[in-house]
């Protein structure tokens, strides 16, 4: 009695376990078409993160991109505050 449950148990596992890897399959491929630029945006946050994390880092090389291209550095300073205003704009509506 207990075998033959514990046998319909293990089929039942088995049934489920091979519908959750074909789901698993159909999923990935849905998915493909959008790995590469979800990817792109993983790594965008990433950079963001760690920019955000380490402040003097990039305060530094702002200093030395100011020192040798000022004209540079002037655009670089108006398209970052651009996208902050931007940012938070966008974080405010969500």
């Amino acid at each position: 009695m207990m075998s033959q449950r514990l046998a319909e148990l293990q089929a039942r596992q088995r049934v489920l376990q091979e519908r959750a890897a074909q789901e698993r399959a159909d999923f990935a491929l849905h998915f493909e078409p959008i790995e590469k630029p979800l990817s792109w945006a993983d790594k965008g946050i990433d950079a963001f993160n760690f920019m955000k994390s380490t402040p003097i880092l990039w305060t530094s090389a702002f200093a030395v991109l100011a020192h040798y291209k000022p004209k540079l550095a002037g655009k670089v300073l108006t398209v970052g505050w651009g996208t902050v205003k931007l940012l938070k704009g966008a974080k405010s509506l969500l």
